[in-house]
């Protein structure tokens, strides 16, 4: 797989906070900050496709996780 490279400008509590969890877990910078990139990545385009169906929801009449749980089980 090809890479490419990208430089980011960390404020300095969030620098020391990245070097403690390296430390910590034995993991580069590079390993921990493309794993939250993927995380926070998955996360938006989980909340956008939401946003997309939640008016199908609401027509179906289900407010909560629980109304779709019951509704697939």
């Amino acid at each position: 797989m090809k890479r490419r490279s990208l430089t980011i400008h960390l404020d300095y509590a969030t620098a020391q906070l990245l070097d403690a969890v390296c430390a910590e877990t034995g993991c580069s910078r590079s390993e921990v900050v493309r794993d939250a990139l993927r995380r926070q990545l998955r996360l938006m385009r989980f909340e956008r496709l939401r946003r997309q169906a939640l008016p199908f929801g609401e027509a179906a009449g289900w407010s909560n996780g629980d109304d779709v749980f019951a509704a697939v089980s």
